[in-house]
């Protein structure tokens, strides 16, 4: 597959000129409430997410859409939630990406936790790529792509984006 990066660059100039509004309105939201994600494993989920990335699980509610399944919420700060639905006994099968699908969850964190952080996913063994020498990619235990970035909350690589 041959990628036109000359005809990308001008599909983005175009988009930027089009869509990009000179004075951005204020966003009609309050904020993400939660991301909802699924897992295979709630005790594993929660040992990753609460012992390892130092997320803290703040509530297990029963799934009101499927009797017998979990709801549950991590705090990952500035009041947003990380979310997960199990759905035991069905076979859902191994975490795949498709289009319209997940890609990957950025959460920001500063750079002495982004530091902690990458020592204790070395010393899990967790299978990890830094990029930018602040952002480190890697798999939870179901395979959804996550991001760890040391740059503040509305910018990215140095550059404001909000």
């Amino acid at each position: 597959m041959t990628i036109d990066h000359a005809a990308g660059q001008a599909r983005r100039e175009r988009i930027e000129e089009v869509f990009l509004l000179p004075h951005r309105p204020s966003s009609s939201a309050r904020g993400l409430h939660h991301v909802a994600l699924i897992s295979t494993d709630a005790e594993r989920t929660i040992r990753f997410y609460q012992d390892l990335l130092e997320f803290p699980l703040t509530k297990i509610v029963e799934n009101r859409d499927f009797q017998g399944s979990s709801h549950f919420f991590f705090d990952t700060g500035n009041g947003n939630l990380l979310a997960f639905f199990d759905f035991p006994g069905l076979d859902l099968g191994p975490y795949r990406e498709v289009l319209g699908g997940l890609h990957h969850i950025a959460i920001s964190v500063d750079p002495a936790t982004w530091e902690r952080l990458r020592g204790k996913l070395e010393m899990a063994g967790v299978p990890h790529q830094i990029e930018s020498g602040a952002s480190i990619y890697f798999k939870d235990p179901d395979g959804a792509r996550l991001e760890l970035l040391a740059d503040h909350l509305g910018e990215m690589y140095g550059s404001r984006v909000l």
